[in-house]
């Protein structure tokens, strides 16, 4: 892969991440974008590197790497936002956006942090790859369809 659309992708990447992790802190929509980080990141970037012509989506191959990173990337972006925002409104506020992060989040420490953001980045990549791999196989049967 180009070292440009390693960029490209890492930032689109990680500004769906820091969006987000904003949204996620918020109540009753906080399920549905974290739903949308697991699950959807992956295909939004590569519709948006095909939209502005920045990919030509020829191998399967392609679509599942961009995917899977799109999914990291944005994972680990997401955790800078939310994990920070989410103890200090915990332990200065008092207000918990969910009572099972709260929990976590009240009695784990750094490295615990870390691993299980790690573990789910990983999760997330695996997720987003495969919706990458959807996706490529939507576009393959749209473009048969229209010739």
């Amino acid at each position: 892969m180009d070292t440009t659309l390693l960029r490209q992708i890492s930032i689109l990447s990680a500004f769906l991440g820091f969006i987000l992790g904003f949204t996620t802190l918020l109540p009753y929509i906080n399920i549905v974008s974290f739903l949308f980080l697991i699950f959807v990141v992956g295909p939004v970037v590569l519709w948006l590197l095909l939209k502005y012509d920045c990919i030509s989506l020829n191998t399967l191959k392609g679509s599942i790497v961009i995917g899977a990173l799109s999914g990291f990337i944005s994972y680990i972006a997401f955790s800078v936002i939310y994990i920070p925002c989410s103890i200090i409104l915990l332990k200065i506020f008092h207000v918990a956006t969910n009572y099972g992060i709260a929990m976590i989040l009240n009695n784990a420490n750094l490295f615990i942090l870390i691993v299980i953001s790690m573990f789910l980045g990983i999760l997330s990549a695996t997720l987003n790859a495969f919706t990458g791999f959807l996706s490529y196989y939507i576009l393959e049967l749209l473009n048969s369809i229209k010739k």
